[in-house]
C-alpha cells in the first residue's frame, strides 16, 4: 500500500528556495507546544498529506535552530522520495531527489525508529558532503516520521558546526514526527480503502454488465445455429420464427446494457432520495408497462451519498427481474421503518420468489449482487414469498447518526 506521492519536478530547487535564509536562532519557549498544536489541528481538519508535510518545514528547522531542512516520503520501491525542502542549496536538491532507505543517517532512523544524529556527515554521500561544505553545513540530524513502530517517512536538518538541538527540543521533534506519521499512517489506510473500494465497483460493474447480457447472448448463440439450419433448408417459417427470437433478445440486451450505463452516469439526485425514487419507479413503470405504487413515509430522509447510490440500484435490479421474469402486473414500493431500522420493499403480484432466483447455469447473478451492495451499505437484504402470491424483496437499514445538536452548550 502506498500513497501517491508529489515530487519535485526534475532539475533544481526552485528560486523561491533561498539556501541562505534568514533563520531565527532561538526560539521561543511558546512555539514548540504551539507547533504540535497547530499539527494537531491540521490533523483534526484532514488537511492534504503532502501539503502538510511542505507546510512544517519552516518552523521545523527554526525550532531546531538548524539552517535548512527537508522531508521525505517512503515509498513502495523502498527508497525516500523528496517532498519538499526548505533553505537547501540547489546543488543538494539535485543530487538527493531519492536516496536508498539505507543511505546514511536517514536509513538509521528510517530502520531503528529513532533520532538519527550525524556528526560530520560521516554517513552522507560525498556528493551531499560536497554540496554542503561550501555553506559550512557539518552534522544533519535525521528525524523519523513513524506510527506504531512503523517509520513511513524522514524529516533530514542540517546544521553549522556550533549548533546542535538540546535533549528538549529533541524531544519535541520526536513528538512532531510521531503526530506527522499517523497523518502519512492515515493516508495510506484511506489510500488503501480507496483502492478497495474502486476494486469492489469494478466488480459490481463488471457483474452488472454480465447479468444484463448473458442470458440474451446465450439464447442468441442457441438460436443462430437453428436460423442457419431454417435457412439451408429454405423453411421460411422457421427462419423468420428464429430471426424474430434474435431481434427480442439483441434488443433487450441493448436495453439492459442501456440501463447500466444510465445508472453510471446518474449524479446524485440534486431533488434528494424521495425524487430519485420516484423518477426510477416513473421509469420502470413507462418502459414495462406494469402499474406501480410508490408509499413513501420519509420523504425527508438524507443518507450518505454511497448508501443512496447503492439503495437505488438494489431498487433498479429488484425491477428489472421483475420485468423479466415475474409476469407482474402490479409492484408496490415502499419506504419507510421496521422494527426501528429503514426498510425499502418492492412487492409484486407475480409467479413468486422462483421467478427471482436464477436456474442452476444461468449465469444470472442479479439477487447476490443485490445482497453484496447491501452488505457494503451494512444492510440486510431479505427475500420471501407476497401475502396473496408473488414475492417481497426487502432491504434493511440503520438509521444514519443524527448530528449532536450543541446549542445551549456551555463553551
Amino acid at each position: 500500500m502506498s500513497v501517491s506521492i508529489g515530487l519535485l519536478p526534475m532539475g533544481c530547487a526552485p528560486s523561491n528556495m533561498n539556501h541562505t535564509p534568514d533563520i531565527a536562532r532561538s526560539a521561543s519557549p511558546e512555539r514548540p507546544a504551539g507547533l504540535l498544536a497547530e499539527i494537531t489541528a491540521d490533523l483534526s481538519a484532514g488537511a492534504d498529506i503532502r501539503a502538510l508535510l511542505q507546510r512544517f518545514i519552516e518552523p521545523i528547522v527554526q525550532l531546531a535552530q538548524a539552517g535548512g531542512g527537508a522531508v521525505r516520503m517512503l515509498g513502495d520501491d523502498n527508497r525516500l522520495h523528496l517532498v519538499g525542502q526548505f533553505g537547501l542549496p540547489p546543488t543538494l536538491a539535485c543530487t538527493g531527489r531519492s536516496v536508498a532507505r539505507q543511505c546514511g543517517g536517514c536509513g538509521q532512523a528510517v530502520d531503528d525508529d529513532h533520532l538519527a544524529w550525524d556528526h560530520g556527515l560521516s554517513t552522507c554521500t560525498h556528493a551531499t558532503r560536497e554540496a554542503l561544505a561550501p555553506i559550512g553545513w557539518a552534522h544533519m540530524l535525521a528525524v523519523p516520521l513513524a506510527h506504531q513502530g512503523r517509520v513511513l517517512g524522514v524529516y533530514n536538518l542540517f546544521f553549522d558546526p556550533l549548533h546542535q538541538p538540546s535533549e528538549a527540543v529533541r524531544s519535541v521533534l520526536r513528538s512532531v514526527g510521531e503526530l506527522l506519521g499517523l497523518a502519512l499512517n492515515n493516508a495510506r489506510l484511506e489510500a488503501a480503502n480507496l483502492r478497495a473500494m474502486v476494486v469492489q465497483e469494478r466488480q459490481m460493474m463488471a457483474a452488472d454488465v454480465h447479468d444484463a447480457v448473458a442470458q440474451d447472448l446465450a439464447f442468441l448463440r442457441m438460436r443462430l445455429p437453428l436460423l442457419e439450419q431454417a435457412i439451408d433448408e429454405q423453411d421460411a417459417v422457421r427462419a423468420t420464427g428464429y430471426l424474430a427470437d434474435l431481434r427480442d433478445a439483441l434488443g433487450h440486451a441493448h436495453g439492459s446494457l442501456r440501463e447500466i450505463v444510465n445508472d453510471l452516469r446518474t449524479p446524485p439526485d440534486p431533488q434528494g432520495l424521495g425524487h430519485a425514487l420516484k423518477t426510477r419507479v416513473d421509469e420502470f413503470a413507462a418502459r414495462s408497462g406494469i402499474g406501480v405504487t410508490v408509499i413513501n413515509q420519509l420523504p425527508s430522509l438524507v443518507l450518505p451519498s454511497s448508501h443512496e447510490a447503492h439503495l437505488l440500484h438494489i431498487l433498479g435490479e429488484a425491477l428489472s427481474n421483475i420485468a423479466r421474469h415475474a409476469q407482474a402486473r402490479q409492484v408496490t414500493v415502499s419506504l419507510g421503518t421496521h422494527a426501528g431500522r429503514i426498510e425499502l420493499l418492492i412487492e409484486d403480484d407475480g409467479m413468486g420468489i422462483a421467478a427471482h432466483r436464477p436456474a442452476p447455469g444461468s449465469g444470472h447473478h442479479g439477487l447476490a449482487i443485490m445482497a453484496e451492495r447491501a452488505t457494503r451499505i451494512g444492510g440486510v437484504l431479505t427475500v420471501r414469498a407476497r401475502d396473496g402470491g408473488g414475492t417481497a424483496i426487502a432491504l434493511s437499514l440503520a438509521e444514519p447518526a443524527r448530528p449532536l445538536d450543541l446549542r445551549g452548550m456551555a463553551a
